[in-house]
């Protein structure tokens, strides 16, 4: 999927470039898999600000996607290929031989009228979901499982593919695109293949207009504010952020502070990512 550029007619048309969309082959949705979706802008159930600087943005619907491939056996057709504001991907509008419909995301050379198939007998193409236990390795992945029947939980960005590296009794060994090794058990699936929409990275909004249509407010910045509502703030000019270093507005350390919880999954990780 090429970008476009646009001309420089104004300065923030400047540098912007687009998507072209031409990947996509059908406009509106399916009204059956389409579920209402109410923005939090960032508050919790109590009303609460919890995530700073969301709010606002396009009004959007949910597509209800299958993350978990679990028409075992049966073939489906591909249909269209839509886009989904949700979600970085493109994803795929499937027609299942039982007559039931689905979302799932596409992979990269996945195209209109292509048949795809879950289980252990799907040919080894993009778009089939297989248990890790019956890749080879070397294969690229994702929407991978962590436990089995849950659904895939890793690698569903655009552009996005693990690498299955190798087998180990019950596991397999998967190097994730943040650079992170992790086993996982070989009877997990996952989907053949490199998430589509490979160019999104290259995008540039180019305006904060554009920023503010994806549900992003504005966030100042720590030193521009006053010392009672951060603690960078105050001083006489521009002033240094000065020992121990930068904190978060409630005073915790925001550089190599670990907050991160313990997980059971951790014992799965052999390499972190950050090596």
């Amino acid at each position: 999927m090429p970008l476009k550029v646009y001309r420089p007619t104004s300065p923030s048309r400047r540098g912007m470039t687009g998507s072209t969309f031409e990947e996509i082959t059908k406009d509106k949705p399916e009204n059956s898999l389409l579920l209402p979706l109410k923005k939090q802008a960032g508050r919790n159930f109590q009303g609460r600000v919890t995530v700073r600087h969301r709010g606002g943005g396009a009004k959007q619907k949910l597509r209800v996607l299958d993350f978990k491939r679990e028409k075992i056996g049966i073939p489906g057709r591909v249909e269209a290929i839509e886009y989904d504001p949700n979600r970085t991907a493109r994803i795929a509008l499937i027609f299942y031989a039982d007559g039931e419909k689905r979302y799932i995301l596409a992979p990269l050379g996945l195209n209109v009228d292509d048949t795809i198939k879950s289980g252990p007998e799907a040919e080894l193409k993009p778009g089939n979901t297989i248990p890790l236990g019956l890749l080879p390795t070397g294969t690229l992945i994702h929407n991978i499982e962590l436990e089995k029947g849950k659904g895939g939980q890793l690698v569903r960005t655009a552009g996005g593919a693990a690498q299955l590296m190798a087998k180990e009794g019950d596991y397999a060994l998967v190097r994730l695109p943040s650079g992170e090794m992790r086993r996982v058990r070989a009877e997990c699936s996952a989907t053949v293949g490199q998430v589509g929409n490979v160019d999104h990275q290259g995008v540039k909004l180019g305006k904060a207009g554009a920023s503010r249509h994806l549900g992003r407010r504005p966030a100042v910045r720590g030193s521009a504010m006053s010392p009672r509502d951060h603690p960078h703030g105050g001083g006489e000019g521009r002033s240094p952020i000065g020992h121990p270093g930068p904190k978060t507005p409630w005073g915790k350390p925001a550089l190599g502070y670990k907050t991160r919880k313990r997980k059971f999954s951790d014992k799965m990780i052999i390499k972190r990512r950050r090596g």
